[in-house]
């Protein structure tokens, strides 16, 4: 039976919000992970509260507005009462949310930490597979090139992987790997294993001959 591999993208933070104070002259606000609602007679606002980095002053990301709280789901509002962290993060990593309130957010300011079965060289050569197939788990999208992906989970070098992309060896979600492509959570990678080993074998030729 084919093995299949799973790759997990765990972002360590929240991406900070490309915003100007008004109270200083900072330019960056990071996400409280906190909610606020506030009751308009028969209606609600829910804001997801970011603060300033300098100075702590605060900026309302809107997620409802003169909303029915019986249009919201109650699961859902729940969430909001009680400051729910992964509520806080899902909204934090909207594009849609973001677009919503015209703000954009600074994406290379996410850190995260990658949970992968490590491959060396040689056990990828001592391999008998017609394909290699990989799984992602990355549920918050923060833009990240899965070529850059792939080169880390597989310790391929810039060279290796331009190789195996000119040679339409890698596919992902049935289509040939573009270097532009960006990660999706549950992205297939399929690799063609006699494409890869040959481009691994070469490069362990040309270290031996110097």
């Amino acid at each position: 039976m084919q093995k299949k591999y799973i790759w997990a993208v765990s972002p360590n933070n929240t991406p900070l919000l490309k915003k100007s104070c008004s109270h200083c002259d900072s330019k960056q606000f990071y996400c409280s992970e906190k909610f606020r609602i506030n009751a308009q007679k028969k209606n609600v606002d829910v804001w997801l509260i970011y603060r300033c980095v300098k100075c702590d002053s605060t900026y309302n990301l809107t997620i409802f507005s003169r909303t029915r709280p019986t249009a919201i789901d109650s699961i859902l509002f729940n969430k909001f009462q009680n400051n729910d962290t992964e509520q806080a993060w899902k909204y934090a990593f909207s594009e849609e949310m973001r677009k919503k309130n015209k703000v954009e957010a600074d994406l290379t300011t996410v850190s995260y930490t990658l949970q992968y079965d490590q491959i060396s060289s040689d056990e990828l050569l001592s391999l008998n597979e017609r394909i290699l197939t990989f799984e992602v788990d990355y549920p918050f999208d923060f833009q990240l090139r899965l070529s850059s992906l792939i080169r880390t989970c597989l310790n391929l070098s810039s060279r290796q992987l331009d190789q195996l992309i000119t040679q339409e060896a890698i596919t992902v979600a049935g289509k040939k790997l573009q270097k532009k492509h960006k990660l999706k959570d549950k992205d297939r990678i399929e690799i063609d294993f006699k494409k890869l080993k040959s481009v691994l074998c070469k490069e362990y030729q040309s270290l031996l001959t110097g």
